[in-house]
């Protein structure tokens, strides 16, 4: 992911950011508290989570009223000890007492207890709700090309709890509080009308600050984490790219780059520290007030003897659970603002999803029909932006059991054919013919290698088939992996795959489960550009052998081997469809007359940014090879060669060149490549 710049955001009203606050609250706590959408959420389930909901509101109401009731028992235990010196009847309200903080303290853990277990309960469902928006309809690949989303994974691990967690804990705590300050509101209200309307307006100015406050502390939340996800990030992406980086040698250049993502994240922690050290001298100085406020008024009555000492103390109690209840409200406002921020990106990332999965409107998109074969009619190809045209007006069609192989420059769209076969890109217009695509296995030039067992591997993606350890064995066998069974221990164990094998072993890996599900059709994006020329034939063979219709994309001469049809891509978007050999035939004539010895001649200019060695130079000798020089070199018999030449295919020597026969009647003989 690019490090993104935070820029100062200008100031936005209060009253608009609430209401979209409430209005991504209600997107995500909608459709599991009120769901509107049949077959989403089983009504059982509703049930359970309201009857708990209402379980917690009550156990708060109790917890609340039975912390009131102790107020008026150590009023009276203050009273009967002291006023009336009654012994047994202090041990009787004292035994009350006692009951009385037995209770709170059940109703503390269980209340407690409870809004966990809903939130847990929420997170559940919340956690496979997203994972099914962002694993459906591809929205996990189309994700991201959205540059204004970042990190879709912490989102997914860390980002989703806290919604939950911090939803129960502010709305249970915004409840008890609020309760027991009306409830104290009260009992100050029956011992000082006075006292009681003090605390009212200054309850009223301590919120609207403590809100103001909490402004700031929402945006100093989101950038935290943004910050976070950027150096998460970064960590993994030097465990994902271990090895580029220590051939590089670039563990310096790594270590700049984390540690300037890591000082974002640490300048933010500062901000948030300096700006928490306010608040929270705010909210503690603010409760300190509150409770001078009963002896300052209620002192002078005591000594008047107006009121009795116990009247005094459950004043002084009172105002002291009523500044308690007001400071943890005031806190809980500062835990808002990291939910809040939690929240916004949650409901900004489901958005997205939402977004990327909506069938395009008022464009124009590539119609794909399923039928048992592959086939492109009339169809241009243009990258998901609608920008550039990859490939206009192409039409062909691949018989069944044939191979096609696609060449062109690099970065003219060989792979984006693909993706459009896939279904990945849409973007343009005519019609693709193309067999459901659970008959066809696509295999990309770096492996997908998924975290599970080897026997998982081999039957990725369809991991519930049911083979035999000897049926494996064989498959490995025939993909030249037949010694990956000594280095683990047998089909059923994990390990780092990606870490343990080769990336020629992985591409082996890759085209064993196609020996494995044995599809009717195959997609090869350079599939075999890891392997040797000897494991890049054996498994062509196969391929063949299997009669399985592929496409392959690839720069490798060898290629020209295994298929029978190539299709060329030009810079200009144009095409061209024609045989292995007249392909062959039209780079090889571009002989200049009478070439000198040893005049090197392109054959295909596969890239601008290759080098001769990657594309490849047909070197002449007006002497060549003849047929049975060209035998001695190979393990070909004279009539295979002979039979080569006629059909116009390449043979790979002994010595790990390629020889082409030019047909020329001033040449007839084998030219290396």
């Amino acid at each position: 992911m690019p490090t993104q710049v935070i820029q100062a955001q200008p100031p936005t009203n209060i009253f608009s950011d609430l209401a979209q606050f409430w209005k991504d609250i209600k997107a995500i706590a909608g459709p599991y508290w009120y769901p509107t959408e049949p077959g989403k959420r089983a009504f059982p389930d509703v049930l359970r989570a309201w009857g708990m909901l209402i379980m917690l509101i009550l156990l708060i109401i109790a917890l609340v009223g039975v912390t009131a009731f102790n107020s008026f028992i150590g009023r009276y235990l203050v009273d009967t000890l002291i006023q009336e010196k009654d012994y047994s009847q202090f041990i009787k309200i004292l035994s009350v007492n006692i009951v009385g903080l037995v209770v709170v303290t059940f109703l503390v853990g269980f209340s407690k207890f409870v809004r966990k277990k809903i939130a847990l309960d929420w997170y559940k469902w919340l956690n496979n709700q997203t994972l099914d928006q962002y694993l459906s309809n591809r929205a996990y690949y189309k994700i991201n090309f959205r540059a204004d989303v970042d990190n879709p994974d912490q989102r997914l691990s860390q980002e989703i709890e806290p919604v939950t967690s911090s939803a129960l804990n502010f709305s249970a705590t915004l409840l008890e509080k609020v309760l027991e300050m009306a409830t104290f509101l009260i009992i100050m209200w029956s011992i000082s009308q006075q006292i009681a309307l003090i605390l009212v307006g200054y309850t009223i100015v301590g919120n609207l600050i403590a809100v103001y406050l909490n402004q700031k502390l929402n945006t100093i939340n989101q950038d935290g984490l943004v910050f976070k996800g950027e150096y998460n990030y970064a960590l993994s992406h030097v465990r994902n790219h271990a090895e580029s980086i220590a051939f590089f040698q670039g563990e310096k250049q790594e270590s700049n780059i984390i540690q300037r993502r890591f000082n974002n994240l640490i300048k933010n922690i500062e901000s948030k520290i300096s700006w928490e050290r306010g608040t929270e001298i705010f909210s503690r100085g603010y409760q300190s007030v509150i409770q001078i406020f009963p002896f300052l008024v209620l002192a002078p009555l005591y000594i008047k003897d107006e009121i009795d000492f116990g009247q005094l103390g459950q004043a002084a109690l009172a105002s002291n659970m009523f500044a308690i209840a007001l400071g943890e409200l005031i806190n809980e406002f500062g835990t808002s603002g990291r939910f809040s921020s939690y929240v916004d990106r949650l409901a900004e990332f489901s958005n997205a999803l939402e977004e990327v999965t909506k069938e395009p409107e008022n464009v124009s998109t590539i119609k794909t029909i399923e039928e048992n074969h592959l086939a492109f009619e009339h169809v241009t190809l243009q990258t998901p932006n609608y920008e550039q045209v990859i490939v206009e007006d192409l039409s062909l069609s691949v018989k069944a059991g044939e191979g096609l192989l696609i060449v062109g420059p690099s970065g003219r769209g060989k792979s984006s054919l693909l993706r459009a076969i896939a279904g990945l890109w849409s973007a343009g217009t005519g019609r693709l013919v193309r067999p459901p695509l659970e008959q066809v296995l696509f295999l990309p030039q770096r492996p997908y290698i998924i975290l599970g067992t080897l026997r998982e591997q081999l039957l990725y993606p369809y991991t519930t088939r049911k083979m035999s350890d000897r049926e494996l064995e064989d498959v490995l066998h025939q993909v030249n992996l037949q010694n990956l069974l000594s280095r683990v221990n047998g089909f059923d164990t994990e390990v780092p795959w990606e870490n343990i094998l080769s990336l020629g072993e992985q591409q082996r890996l890759a085209f064993a489960r196609l020996l494995v599900t044995r599809p009717s059709f195959t997609i090869l994006d350079e599939a075999t550009s890891a392997l040797d020329l000897k494991n890049e034939e054996s498994l062509y063979q196969q391929l063949q052998e299997a009669k399985t219709t592929f496409i392959s994309v690839g720069h490798r001469e060898s290629l020209f081997n295994y298929h029978q049809w190539v299709l060329e891509l030009s810079q200009d978007s144009s095409w061209q469809l024609v045989t292995v050999q007249d392909y062959q035939r039209q780079k090889t004539t571009q002989i200049v007359p009478n070439p000198p010895d040893n005049a090197q001649i392109k054959i295909d200019d596969f890239s601008n940014n290759q080098s001769q060695a990657e594309i490849g130079v047909v070197k002449f000798t007006m002497e060549g090879l003849s047929h049975k020089e060209m035998q001695a070199l190979t393990d070909y018999s004279l009539g295979s060669i002979r039979s080569k030449a006629s059909l116009g295919k390449s043979i790979t020597a002994n010595d790990g060149f390629n020889y082409y026969y030019n047909k020329d009647p001033k040449v007839l003989k084998w030219l290396r490549v």
